[in-house]
């Protein structure tokens, strides 16, 4: 165990950042910016069948010393940890994921994303949605198209229900779902064991790995394709095709190193034994 200076210094390291620790916009948007590059996204030790703890200490071994990445619920809550050390008024929220999914299904509550207030004013941080994920906070206000580094957002107030949109193309598609309801330890605990562990769980079912580099660049693996997104919208797509090379380019994109022979069990990811 480390004390909290120790274990602050430590994530800053990790994340390139060497400013101020200070509960302002500036602090809050440079510190969004270090996470999602530095920090992958990734559900690997889902698919490895390691469980996935929560607790303020498993976070720093695994997200800062361990230099692994995570999901929501490990990314969201380190963050969490992080602001409120520095003296950042913040509130974890939960959230129905939405995306590609229609309005009329209803979703479990299995996001977690941070309401950061700031001279009274309410802000959304999200370090944690995959492909998606905030490389800036972005204000809790409705029906207001806000330009982040890499896309267009808003947030969109209809019959009492929060949704959180991105642009992509001409179309607004939807994110998450939110009430702006507190989700306690407790609960993330919960979801984050069915998220994990429940057969038919997304991240049960696929191989994720995502981060958001800076000039607004975004590199995303899915299954066996790792995908780069130009700022202008433009995509390079390149095929992997075995398992070795899967490990590479989790090694060389993503900063993730696992032994030789480390294979993820899941239906995304069926090889050419041939190969």
């Amino acid at each position: 165990m480390t004390t909290q200076t120790e274990w602050l210094d430590l994530y800053f390291a990790r994340i390139g950042y060497g400013g101020p620790a200070a509960p302002t916009l500036g602090v809050l948007q440079a510190i969004s910016a270090g996470h999602v590059d530095a920090i992958p996204f990734e559900n690997l030790d889902v698919l490895l069948g390691r469980p996935i703890e929560l607790t303020h200490d498993a976070l720093v071994d695994k997200l800062v010393r361990g230099h692994r990445g995570g999901y929501c619920f490990e990314q969201n809550g380190l963050l969490l940890d992080v602001l409120q050390a520095i003296g950042f008024s913040v509130r974890p929220l939960s959230a129905r994921v939405r995306y590609q999914q229609p309005r009329d299904f209803t979703p479990a509550r299995t996001h977690l994303f941070l309401q950061v207030d700031l001279d009274g004013e309410p802000w959304m941080a999200d370090v944690g949605f995959g492909g998606f994920s905030l490389a800036t906070p972005i204000r809790l206000v409705a029906n207001t198209a806000q330009q982040t580094p890499h896309d267009q957002r808003r947030i969109v107030a209809e019959d009492g229900r929060w949704f959180h949109q991105i642009r992509l193309g001409e179309a607004w598609q939807d994110l998450h779902e939110f009430a702006r309801e507190e989700m306690p330890l407790i609960d993330r605990v919960v979801s984050n064991w069915y998220t994990s562990t429940y057969p038919t769980s997304s991240f049960r079912q696929r191989l994720v790995a995502a981060r958001a580099r800076p000039g607004g660049h975004r590199l995303t693996l899915l299954n066996r394709e790792l995908t780069r997104r130009q700022p202008d919208g433009g995509a390079d797509v390149t095929s992997i095709d075995t398992p070795g090379q899967l490990l590479e380019v989790l090694e060389s994109e993503f900063g993730l190193t696992f032994p030789a022979g480390t294979t993820f069990p899941c239906p995304g990811l069926e090889w050419d034994t041939e190969r």
